[in-house]
């Protein structure tokens, strides 16, 4: 589906279009159609209030009763306003008409990236990039804002006449935090859907890493990697077949541009750039360390525009590309059902059997009756031949996901009987469906053998055992012989429970959980002990007292001093009246006595300045008034002469006159 404006007088079925001609939601008149798509037509229309060209793309009716299409048309609405992007189609708005369902968008003159590469084959490795470089961008921007394309091709690639390089049609984007799985069903086109998205329904910001990693093998080649007769086979390569390197196609290209196919098209989604954005960043370092003449070098599959102009012919980006045909509006493209935006069941199947022989085109003259006979003889030996080596057999269909009433359906349609039906926890596959098979899917296989179906019970549940009362390596081996784990342990004090011993579990014994998950245990730090009260004490005494209260001791290197004596206890962690475990340690911290300072001389100063200098210099004061100093307030003698030193923290008395 595309929005881009072709540069040609459309076909005359745009006249039989009901809608041509008609005023959508009193304001949209639609002038002509542009295209037509699975899901949706695509008209130049008219704002009349605005007096501005658009494109307006309106839903088909037969999908408009469909909650689930009109709820993605929303949502693409809604998605797309949120990117404000210069290389993402804008939607201006989305209504409803009676039973017309439509977003009016952003109308780009100029063509698709299909149209160029339909028009020009492959593109020089510049022209491939200076198109993917914008693409990733806008979708780089919609990932980074939470949001997943999940339907990159050349047709949703526009290229304006100006040069513009703009990604259109969200019309199947879905949040990036959003777990997508379709019931029985997969939306996008089959050429450049990932595997994921084939074998579980399932898409984030890689699908679209894969997709564009396809768009750049096509650009480069001008084929594309995977193909055949039906999308079925398309799909069975995307899930079987990794993405050739564009220099088998091409010789001479570059390896770094191989390494940007094969790393965005990796099979395993693990193995791609995490989104755009970081894709982007790979391709601008690897253009940079291409030549002038790498980057400019022709392909052989590269297809002239009917002139000689080598400027023209080899252009960055297409600027008023001519295009030599416009497609017809009421019916497919060659290969259009490996281009167009479909809904295809998954379990479709993705490997067909032997292609009947065709037959001659010419018809023989009745007089050559011999020749006939000659014919009709070959043909009967090849297709004896025909059936010894490819006739007797089948391929496994693709069942993975179905019930097993479904499977086996399927397996009777291909010839085939169930064998053995196996079952298996997991924690993916849905409860009663099929997890594998033995032989593998598309595997090839005798008419009327027999298959072997594993299926799923779902995410194997585990009670939680009873763990009170087990020392914690124990409980561990408990747990993971159970096939849980054990999660985090925290520590409490219990009057009941041995030190190291299991209090508790969380969840508790007897709840069902899924095999492997983490389990959090209480442990016991055994029955509380209050820390003694040490400090002053000699290091012989405190460590007597703490080991009689069942701790241990250690004494610190550090040295400090205090108001405590030299060699007595000066600190300790944890201090006094806390509660700790037996065999809990107590640091001690021994003291280098008091320190010395000196004592500032007060004598008849007032009490309040020799208080403040007294003070200042860290000593405590207490003042000696007696029975005539009542209401005095100057110093008559102090305790401790000025000049004199007295360990810091002492107390200095001043008698007041």
């Amino acid at each position: 589906m595309t929005v881009a404006a072709r540069t040609l007088t459309c076909v005359d079925t745009t006249l039989q279009d009901p809608l041509v001609g008609q005023v959508l939601d009193g304001r949209y008149r639609v002038d002509a159609r542009i295209a037509v798509g699975g899901m949706a037509t695509v008209y130049r229309a008219l704002d009349t209030r605005l007096d501005r060209v658009l494109a307006l793309k309106v839903m088909h009716p037969t999908l408009a009763a469909d909650g689930s299409f009109v709820e993605r048309f929303i949502r693409e609405a809604k998605s797309v306003a949120r990117l404000a992007h210069p290389n993402v189609v804008q939607v201006f708005d989305q209504g409803t008409d009676g039973s017309y369902v439509y977003l009016a968008m952003e109308y780009i003159a100029g063509c698709t990236l299909r149209d160029v590469l339909r028009d020009r084959g492959a593109l020089q490795p510049r022209a491939a990039l200076d198109i993917l470089e914008p693409v990733l961008a806008a979708l780089g921007a919609a990932h980074r804002a939470g949001f997943v394309h999940r339907d990159m091709k050349p047709e949703n690639v526009l290229i304006g006449d100006d040069g513009r390089v703009k990604v259109a049609d969200f019309g199947l984007v879905r949040a990036v935090d959003t777990v997508t799985n379709t019931t029985g069903a997969v939306l996008g086109t089959v050429s450049y859907l990932a595997p994921e998205q084939i074998e579980h329904g399932t898409a984030d910001t890689r699908v679209d890493v894969y997709a564009c990693g396809v768009v750049l093998y096509e650009m480069l080649t001008g084929d594309k990697p995977h193909s055949g007769d039906s999308p079925a086979q398309v799909l069975y390569q995307h899930l079987h077949a990794d993405v050739p390197p564009p220099s088998a196609a091409v010789p001479g290209l570059p390896y770094a541009l191989d390494e940007l196919v094969s790393t965005a098209t990796a099979r395993n989604p693990e193995m791609r750039p995490h989104d755009a954005a970081a894709l982007l960043g790979q391709v601008l370092e690897a253009r940079a360390g291409l030549t002038a003449e790498q980057l400019d070098a022709v392909p052989p599959g590269a297809l002239t525009l009917g002139h000689d102009n080598a400027e023209d012919r080899t252009s960055v980006i297409p600027r008023s590309l001519s295009v030599p045909r416009l497609l017809p509006v009421n019916e497919d493209d060659e290969g259009a059902a490996l281009n167009r935006t479909s809904r295809f069941e998954q379990t479709s199947r993705f490997a067909s059997g032997p292609a009947a022989p065709s037959r001659g085109a010419t018809r023989p003259r009745r007089t050559m009756l011999a020749v006939v006979a000659a014919i009709v003889l070959v043909l009967g030996l090849g297709a004896g031949v025909w059936y010894i080596n490819s006739g007797q057999f089948t391929k496994v269909p693709p069942i993975l996901a179905k019930t097993q009433a479904e499977a086996k359906d399927r397996l009777t349609q291909a010839g085939l009987d169930v064998g053995q039906i196996k079952h298996q926890y997991s924690d993916t596959v849905k409860r009663g469906t099929v997890i594998s098979t033995d032989p593998e899917i598309g595997a090839r296989i005798r008419d009327n053998d027999s298959v072997t179906l594993t299926i799923s019970d779902g995410p194997e549940t585990v009670k939680v055992p009873d763990l009170k009362g087990l020392a914690l390596f124990k409980a561990k081996e408990v747990l993971k012989g159970d096939g849980l784990a054990a999660g985090m342990v925290t520590r409490k004090f219990s009057e009941d429970v041995t030190k190291g011993f299991v209090i508790s579990s969380d969840p508790e014994a007897g709840t069902k959980r899924h095999a492997g998950s983490a389990i959090a245990l209480v442990v016991s730090k055994g029955s509380p002990v209050e820390v003694p009260e040490v400090t002053g004490a000699s290091v012989e005494d405190a460590t007597a007292e703490l080991e009689d209260s069942g701790l241990k001791v250690k004494i610190s290197s550090e040295r400090v001093n205090s108001e405590f004596d030299k060699g007595q206890i000066a600190e300790q962690s944890p201090a006094a009246g806390r509660e700790a475990a037996s065999g809990d340690t107590v640091t001690l911290t021994i003291s280098k006595g008091p320190e010395l300072v000196e004592v500032p001389d007060v004598m008849g100063d007032s009490v309040d300045d020799a208080r403040k200098a007294l003070e200042d210099a860290g000593f405590k004061v207490n003042e000696d008034r007696g029975l005539l100093g009542i209401f005095g307030d100057h110093v008559k003698s102090q305790s401790v002469d000025g000049g004199e030193t007295a360990p810091k923290g002492s107390t200095i008395t001043i008698e007041i006159r």
